[in-house]
């Protein structure tokens, strides 16, 4: 007889575990809480794209058959080693020894971006914020290389096709509430309204607690009920509230999450109208190439610490602890053909004037002199002794300042001036199950309770001081996979 496996959530974590689970011969039921408009979870909002190690240029092209883009030829795609996967993943931590998990994540990521482009996912650089020309080639940098066709949306709807087509249901409308079973055997699950279904394992995939303004108060401090929620709704806490009840373990930072610097005008994504992939574009992450300001007219972070890849899962949080939650993002002439168009899209909390101290004055809930003497001190401060360069860390560099500003350093010396208001929106939270890389929950003694897995935001403990952008859905795709697998009995 075939397994039973029943994933809850449906989002590119919980979709991998169907289409692994599906694959070794299972049957396989998708549960999604909300309906059609919920359908992808988080993974929805994204831009799509995958951290995964690869050798070289030709280890990227093999991923690209099926993309006839003409920049391909003009292209330098770089190479990301594993050993330097790891190093981003460690950065911060004093303990550079990958765990277990974190192992897996980085020894099997191409495979797993392989295994789902075999399967039918369609992927493509991402030249639009991953790349700069340069004497004629698109030089990729920071690591992350390639996306889903269509981004977020475009992955869950691939993804969700592919599970289709190996024969997994799809139910939406079935939230999940209960676990049937204990620490000793997990069988199946209760919805909510009294229904239950059993199956030979469950999967469970269905996010974090970051769309609960209690739990986020709760683990992350009182002031996170108002940081602005960037995707689902309905990332509630559901799985890591079910697990925990019959004697899983945690794992991770339950005081830590993935923050980023958000428009001021960000709406509420529970009932936006506006298309997921749109919604990512509330984003603003081109600081390296400017500065950010405070309500006091400070500097707060050293915006060009390094690529935005590696920073801007934290700059949130930061923004977060300013006096009133917000800060503002201050570019000039030089940059302004560096930023991403999320930068120019309608709505947008921006003010422009042609003199620096005008532009001060037009900065809401800003000490306008104070902020005038901060931007004339770092303008001053500006070494200008190496080449600007988008494409590397490049050593263009302040001096003389407390707080420096590291790399990709211009003054702000050429009209017109613009700034943009932001405050923190919050991705996921990094607090979650404790899982084996076969992605099994375990309990506080180490032992893996039969028939529970987990995989996506529900694995504590993989991102700790920093995290690499685009390690969250190949990550989803590794446990995904893992899970799938080892829920099926393989």
């Amino acid at each position: 007889m075939p397994a039973e496996v029943l994933v809850v959530g449906s989002g590119n974590a919980a979709l991998c575990a169907a289409i692994a689970a599906a694959g070794v011969g299972a049957r396989v039921t998708v549960l999604e809480a909300g309906g059609d408009e919920h359908f992808g979870g988080n993974s929805r909002y994204t831009a799509g794209a995958m951290r995964f190690a690869y050798p070289d240029g030709d280890a990227i092209r093999a991923l690209l058959g099926g993309c006839d883009d003409p920049r391909i030829a003009d292209s330098d795609f770089g190479a990301y080693p594993r050993e330097q996967f790891a190093a981003d993943l460690k950065r911060g931590d004093p303990d550079p020894t990958l765990d277990p998990l974190q192992r897996k994540l980085v020894d099997t990521s191409y495979e797993t971006v392989a295994w789902l482009v075999d399967a039918g996912l369609p992927v493509e650089p991402i030249y639009a914020r991953q790349s700069f020309v340069r004497d004629g080639r698109h030089r990729f940098w920071g690591g992350l290389t390639l996306a889903a066709r269509g981004e977020g949306e475009g992955l869950v709807q691939a993804e969700r096709a592919i599970a289709e087509r190996g024969g997994t249901e799809i139910r939406t409308g079935c939230r999940v509430v209960e676990l049937l079973g204990d620490a000793e055997r997990v069988s199946g699950v209760r919805l909510e309204g009294g229904e239950t279904l059993r199956g030979d394992a469950v999967v469970l995939a269905s996010g974090g607690f970051e769309a609960d303004a209690s739990l986020r108060a709760e683990h992350l401090g009182p002031e996170w009920r108002a940081a602005v929620v960037r995707g689902t709704p309905l990332n509630r806490g559901d799985g890591l509230r079910m697990a925990l009840g019959i004697g899983a373990a945690r794992a991770g930072d339950f005081s830590a999450c993935h923050a980023v610097c958000m428009d001021v005008a960000t709406p509420s994504f529970a009932d936006s109208p506006i298309p997921h992939r749109a919604r990512k574009d509330f984003r603003k992450i081109s600081y390296p190439f400017g500065v950010m300001l405070n309500a006091r007219g400070e500097r707060f972070v050293d915006e060009g610490a390094d690529f935005r890849n590696y920073t801007y899962a934290q700059y949130g949080r930061e923004v977060l602890r300013q006096p009133g939650g917000f800060a503002w993002q201050l570019f000039d002439a030089q940059v302004t053909e560096l930023l991403y168009a999320e930068y120019d899209m309608p709505g947008a909390t921006r003010v422009e004037a042609d003199r620096l101290d005008v532009l001060a004055r037009r900065l809401e809930g800003v000490d306008a002199d104070a902020a005038l003497t901060t931007l004339e001190a770092y303008n001053a401060s500006v070494r200008g002794d190496r080449p600007f360069d988008p494409t590397r860390k490049d050593g263009c560099a302040t001096t003389g300042l407390a707080l420096p500003k590291s790399h990709w350093a211009l003054p702000l010396s050429e009209p017109p001036f613009c700034a943009y208001r932001v405050t923190c929106g919050v991705t996921f939270t990094y607090g979650g199950l404790r899982v084996d890389p076969d992605a099994a929950v375990l309990r506080d003694d180490g032992r893996a309770i039969p028939g529970l897995y987990a995989a996506g935001e529900l694995v504590g403990g993989l991102f700790r001081h920093t995290y690499p952008g685009g390690s969250g859905l190949c990550a989803g795709a590794v446990f995904g996979r893992a899970a799938g697998r080892a829920a099926a009995g393989v």
